[in-house]
Protein backbone atom coordinates (compact mmCIF):
# COMPACT_ATOMS: atom_id res chain seq x y z
CA UNK A 1 0.00 0.00 0.00
CA UNK A 2 2.63 1.94 0.61
CA UNK A 3 2.97 3.29 -3.58
CA UNK A 4 -0.64 3.44 -3.08
CA UNK A 5 -1.94 7.30 -4.58
CA UNK A 6 -5.42 7.64 -3.40
CA UNK A 7 -6.06 7.41 0.17
CA UNK A 8 -8.93 6.14 1.35
CA UNK A 9 -10.00 6.89 5.27
CA UNK A 10 -12.89 6.09 7.56
CA UNK A 11 -14.10 7.47 10.63
CA UNK A 12 -15.92 4.98 12.60
CA UNK A 13 -18.29 5.76 15.75
CA UNK A 14 -20.80 3.73 17.59
CA UNK A 15 -24.04 5.73 18.26
CA UNK A 16 -24.12 4.89 21.78
CA UNK A 17 -23.93 8.59 23.11
CA UNK A 18 -22.92 11.81 21.96
CA UNK A 19 -19.75 12.18 20.09
CA UNK A 20 -16.75 14.07 22.57
CA UNK A 21 -13.69 16.15 21.68
CA UNK A 22 -11.60 12.83 21.20
CA UNK A 23 -14.14 11.62 18.66
CA UNK A 24 -13.39 15.10 17.04
CA UNK A 25 -9.88 14.65 16.73
CA UNK A 26 -10.57 10.78 15.42
CA UNK A 27 -12.64 12.59 12.48
CA UNK A 28 -10.23 15.29 11.91
CA UNK A 29 -7.16 12.85 11.33
CA UNK A 30 -9.40 11.09 9.46
CA UNK A 31 -10.29 13.29 6.87
CA UNK A 32 -6.71 15.03 6.79
CA UNK A 33 -5.09 11.75 6.32
CA UNK A 34 -7.71 11.32 2.86
CA UNK A 35 -7.68 12.01 -0.34
CA UNK A 36 -9.86 14.63 -1.24
CA UNK A 37 -13.15 13.10 -1.46
CA UNK A 38 -12.19 9.71 0.02
CA UNK A 39 -13.21 10.29 3.52
CA UNK A 40 -15.82 7.62 4.83
CA UNK A 41 -18.16 7.63 7.65
CA UNK A 42 -19.11 4.30 8.96
CA UNK A 43 -21.78 3.29 11.48
CA UNK A 44 -20.44 0.64 14.11
CA UNK A 45 -23.76 -0.09 14.99
CA UNK A 46 -23.69 -4.57 16.11
CA UNK A 47 -24.05 -3.74 19.89
CA UNK A 48 -27.87 -3.21 19.88
CA UNK A 49 -28.86 -2.96 23.53
CA UNK A 50 -26.50 -0.14 23.66
CA UNK A 51 -26.84 1.73 20.17
CA UNK A 52 -29.65 4.57 20.16
CA UNK A 53 -31.18 6.30 16.89
CA UNK A 54 -30.67 9.79 18.61
CA UNK A 55 -27.13 9.67 18.50
CA UNK A 56 -26.57 8.10 15.04
CA UNK A 57 -28.69 10.84 14.45
CA UNK A 58 -25.99 13.66 16.32
CA UNK A 59 -23.20 11.54 15.12
CA UNK A 60 -24.16 12.83 11.51
CA UNK A 61 -25.28 16.37 12.69
CA UNK A 62 -21.83 17.13 15.00
CA UNK A 63 -19.73 16.14 12.47
CA UNK A 64 -21.36 18.29 9.56
CA UNK A 65 -21.13 21.19 12.31
CA UNK A 66 -17.38 20.50 12.91
CA UNK A 67 -17.25 20.99 8.77
CA UNK A 68 -16.70 17.52 7.60
CA UNK A 69 -18.27 15.72 4.54
CA UNK A 70 -18.07 12.05 3.69
CA UNK A 71 -19.11 10.31 0.82
CA UNK A 72 -22.56 8.42 0.62
CA UNK A 73 -24.65 6.10 1.50
CA UNK A 74 -22.86 5.82 5.07
CA UNK A 75 -22.32 1.72 5.93
CA UNK A 76 -24.34 0.60 9.01
CA UNK A 77 -22.82 -2.50 10.49
CA UNK A 78 -26.11 -3.65 11.50
CA UNK A 79 -26.95 -4.05 7.85
CA UNK A 80 -23.62 -6.51 7.09
CA UNK A 81 -24.72 -9.49 9.17
CA UNK A 82 -24.50 -11.48 5.76
CA UNK A 83 -20.93 -10.72 4.89
CA UNK A 84 -20.00 -11.69 9.14
CA UNK A 85 -21.56 -15.13 8.68
CA UNK A 86 -19.47 -15.55 5.43
CA UNK A 87 -16.23 -14.44 7.36
CA UNK A 88 -16.99 -16.63 10.45
CA UNK A 89 -17.60 -19.62 7.85
CA UNK A 90 -14.56 -19.05 6.45
CA UNK A 91 -13.09 -19.28 9.99
CA UNK A 92 -14.43 -22.61 11.17
CA UNK A 93 -11.75 -24.52 10.51
CA UNK A 94 -9.91 -22.04 12.65
CA UNK A 95 -12.75 -21.91 15.63
CA UNK A 96 -14.37 -22.84 18.40
CA UNK A 97 -17.03 -22.63 20.51
CA UNK A 98 -16.17 -21.17 23.85
CA UNK A 99 -19.31 -21.25 27.28
CA UNK A 100 -16.37 -19.48 29.68
CA UNK A 101 -18.12 -16.21 31.32
CA UNK A 102 -15.47 -13.84 32.26
CA UNK A 103 -15.72 -14.98 36.14
CA UNK A 104 -14.82 -18.65 34.60
CA UNK A 105 -11.69 -16.81 32.88
CA UNK A 106 -10.84 -14.95 36.28
CA UNK A 107 -11.19 -17.93 38.12
CA UNK A 108 -8.98 -20.29 35.82
CA UNK A 109 -6.12 -17.36 35.33
CA UNK A 110 -5.97 -16.64 39.51
CA UNK A 111 -5.77 -20.19 40.54
CA UNK A 112 -2.56 -21.38 41.31
CA UNK A 113 -0.60 -18.46 39.72
CA UNK A 114 -0.43 -15.01 42.15
CA UNK A 115 0.28 -11.32 41.21
CA UNK A 116 -1.12 -9.35 38.15
CA UNK A 117 -3.74 -11.20 35.83
CA UNK A 118 -2.59 -11.49 31.70
CA UNK A 119 -4.42 -8.89 29.82
CA UNK A 120 -4.70 -7.65 26.38
CA UNK A 121 -6.82 -5.73 23.71
CA UNK A 122 -10.05 -7.60 25.20
CA UNK A 123 -9.15 -7.57 28.93
CA UNK A 124 -8.19 -11.00 30.49
CA UNK A 125 -6.14 -13.16 28.51
CA UNK A 126 -8.22 -16.65 27.87
CA UNK A 127 -7.01 -19.27 28.66
CA UNK A 128 -8.36 -21.85 26.31
CA UNK A 129 -10.69 -23.78 28.87
CA UNK A 130 -12.80 -24.56 25.82
CA UNK A 131 -10.03 -25.41 22.84
CA UNK A 132 -10.64 -27.96 21.27
CA UNK A 133 -14.22 -27.82 21.46
CA UNK A 134 -16.23 -28.61 17.95
CA UNK A 135 -18.55 -25.70 16.15
CA UNK A 136 -20.83 -28.37 16.09
CA UNK A 137 -20.85 -28.40 20.21
CA UNK A 138 -22.03 -24.91 20.06
CA UNK A 139 -24.39 -23.27 22.04
CA UNK A 140 -26.94 -20.57 21.70
CA UNK A 141 -24.97 -18.79 24.18
CA UNK A 142 -21.46 -19.61 23.69
CA UNK A 143 -19.37 -17.10 21.79
CA UNK A 144 -16.56 -18.04 18.79
CA UNK A 145 -13.36 -18.01 19.82
CA UNK A 146 -10.17 -18.54 17.28
CA UNK A 147 -7.89 -20.75 18.07
CA UNK A 148 -4.47 -18.51 17.47
CA UNK A 149 -2.26 -21.47 17.56
CA UNK A 150 -4.16 -23.43 15.25
CA UNK A 151 -3.81 -20.09 12.81
CA UNK A 152 -0.32 -19.38 12.61
CA UNK A 153 0.10 -23.14 11.96
CA UNK A 154 -1.57 -23.08 9.19
CA UNK A 155 -0.27 -19.71 7.54
CA UNK A 156 2.75 -21.02 8.32
CA UNK A 157 4.27 -17.42 9.96
CA UNK A 158 5.83 -17.19 13.31
CA UNK A 159 5.02 -13.51 13.71
CA UNK A 160 2.43 -10.63 12.69
CA UNK A 161 4.07 -7.57 10.70
CA UNK A 162 2.34 -4.57 10.38
CA UNK A 163 3.30 -0.51 9.50
CA UNK A 164 2.70 2.68 11.60
CA UNK A 165 2.54 6.51 9.76
CA UNK A 166 2.43 7.81 13.06
CA UNK A 167 4.31 5.70 15.36
CA UNK A 168 7.47 5.09 13.97
CA UNK A 169 7.24 5.37 10.54
CA UNK A 170 8.98 2.90 7.70
CA UNK A 171 9.76 0.45 11.14
CA UNK A 172 8.49 -3.15 11.32
CA UNK A 173 6.05 -3.29 14.30
CA UNK A 174 6.38 -7.40 14.33
CA UNK A 175 4.90 -9.64 17.20
CA UNK A 176 5.67 -12.99 16.92
CA UNK A 177 3.53 -16.40 17.85
CA UNK A 178 4.36 -17.10 21.34
CA UNK A 179 3.72 -12.84 22.43
CA UNK A 180 0.77 -13.26 20.69
CA UNK A 181 -0.71 -16.31 22.41
CA UNK A 182 0.66 -14.85 26.20
CA UNK A 183 0.15 -11.36 25.15
CA UNK A 184 -3.79 -11.74 23.11
CA UNK A 185 -4.94 -14.81 23.62
CA UNK A 186 -7.89 -16.75 21.38
CA UNK A 187 -9.78 -13.56 20.79
CA UNK A 188 -13.33 -13.33 20.32
CA UNK A 189 -14.86 -13.70 16.59
CA UNK A 190 -18.51 -13.32 17.42
CA UNK A 191 -20.08 -12.09 20.52
CA UNK A 192 -23.28 -13.66 22.21
CA UNK A 193 -26.35 -11.46 20.58
CA UNK A 194 -24.46 -9.87 18.34
CA UNK A 195 -23.39 -12.18 15.44
CA UNK A 196 -20.16 -10.83 15.17
CA UNK A 197 -17.38 -9.17 16.68
CA UNK A 198 -15.52 -5.70 16.81
CA UNK A 199 -12.33 -7.28 15.43
CA UNK A 200 -14.32 -9.15 12.80
CA UNK A 201 -16.63 -6.32 11.43
CA UNK A 202 -13.95 -4.07 11.23
CA UNK A 203 -11.78 -5.95 9.09
CA UNK A 204 -14.73 -7.10 6.74
CA UNK A 205 -15.43 -3.59 6.54
CA UNK A 206 -12.38 -2.04 6.01
CA UNK A 207 -11.76 -4.66 2.90
CA UNK A 208 -15.04 -4.09 1.33
CA UNK A 209 -15.05 -0.08 1.54
CA UNK A 210 -11.31 -0.27 -0.35
CA UNK A 211 -9.67 1.40 2.94
CA UNK A 212 -6.23 2.32 2.54
CA UNK A 213 -5.44 3.96 5.87
CA UNK A 214 -7.02 3.45 8.53
CA UNK A 215 -6.48 6.02 11.07
CA UNK A 216 -7.81 5.56 15.15
CA UNK A 217 -6.22 5.78 18.36
CA UNK A 218 -3.65 4.77 20.16
CA UNK A 219 -5.36 2.49 22.58
CA UNK A 220 -5.82 0.32 19.40
CA UNK A 221 -2.61 -0.43 18.60
CA UNK A 222 -2.18 -3.63 19.96
CA UNK A 223 -5.71 -4.78 18.57
CA UNK A 224 -3.96 -4.13 14.91
CA UNK A 225 -1.57 -7.30 15.29
CA UNK A 226 -5.29 -9.31 15.18
CA UNK A 227 -6.52 -7.48 12.67
CA UNK A 228 -3.66 -8.19 10.52
CA UNK A 229 -3.90 -11.98 11.63
CA UNK A 230 -7.72 -12.06 10.53
CA UNK A 231 -6.77 -10.56 7.04
CA UNK A 232 -4.16 -13.12 6.59
CA UNK A 233 -6.55 -15.54 7.14
CA UNK A 234 -9.63 -14.13 5.01
CA UNK A 235 -6.99 -13.08 2.57
CA UNK A 236 -7.62 -9.88 2.72
CA UNK A 237 -5.41 -6.71 1.85
CA UNK A 238 -3.57 -5.17 5.00
CA UNK A 239 -3.91 -1.33 4.55
CA UNK A 240 -1.62 1.31 6.10
CA UNK A 241 -2.26 2.04 10.03
CA UNK A 242 -2.20 5.44 11.44
CA UNK A 243 -2.53 5.55 15.10
CA UNK A 244 -2.74 9.14 16.61
CA UNK A 245 -2.65 10.35 19.98
CA UNK A 246 -5.77 10.60 22.34
CA UNK A 247 -7.39 13.78 23.85
CA UNK A 248 -7.45 13.45 27.58
CA UNK A 249 -8.72 15.59 30.43
CA UNK A 250 -6.89 17.41 32.86
CA UNK A 251 -6.05 14.95 35.36
CA UNK A 252 -4.31 12.64 32.12
CA UNK A 253 -7.31 10.23 31.59
CA UNK A 254 -8.71 9.23 28.06
CA UNK A 255 -12.03 10.66 27.39
CA UNK A 256 -15.09 8.30 27.33
CA UNK A 257 -18.37 8.68 26.49
CA UNK A 258 -19.72 9.04 29.72
CA UNK A 259 -17.57 12.49 29.73
CA UNK A 260 -20.40 14.67 29.12
CA UNK A 261 -19.64 17.53 29.70
CA UNK A 262 -16.87 17.64 26.72
CA UNK A 263 -19.52 16.52 24.51
CA UNK A 264 -19.30 18.11 21.05
CA UNK A 265 -23.11 18.66 21.50
CA UNK A 266 -22.22 20.82 24.56
CA UNK A 267 -19.84 22.54 23.24
CA UNK A 268 -22.35 23.70 20.24
CA UNK A 269 -25.28 24.72 22.27
CA UNK A 270 -22.96 26.57 24.66
CA UNK A 271 -21.85 29.09 21.68
CA UNK A 272 -18.75 27.12 20.47
CA UNK A 273 -17.56 27.26 17.50
CA UNK A 274 -16.20 24.54 14.56
CA UNK A 275 -12.91 26.44 14.60
CA UNK A 276 -12.99 26.68 19.17
CA UNK A 277 -13.17 22.95 18.49
CA UNK A 278 -10.64 22.08 16.17
CA UNK A 279 -8.27 24.55 18.44
CA UNK A 280 -9.28 22.69 21.39
CA UNK A 281 -8.07 19.47 19.78
CA UNK A 282 -4.90 20.96 18.53
CA UNK A 283 -6.08 21.28 14.69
Amino acid sequence: MAGCTVRRTRFAPSPTGLLHLGHAYAALVAEREASPSQFLLRIEDIDRDRCRPEYETAIHEDLAWLGLDWQRPVMRQSDRMAAYRDALARLAPYSYPCRCRRGDIRAALSAPQEGALPAGPDGLVYPGTCRGRSLSEAGPDDVIRLDVARTFDALSINRIVFQDEAIMPGHDHALTRDQFLDGIGDVILSRRGMGTSYHLAVVVDDAAQGITVVTRGKDLFDSTYIHVLLQKLLQLPTPLYHHHRLIRDDAGKRLAKRDDARAIRHYREDGATPQDIRRLVGF
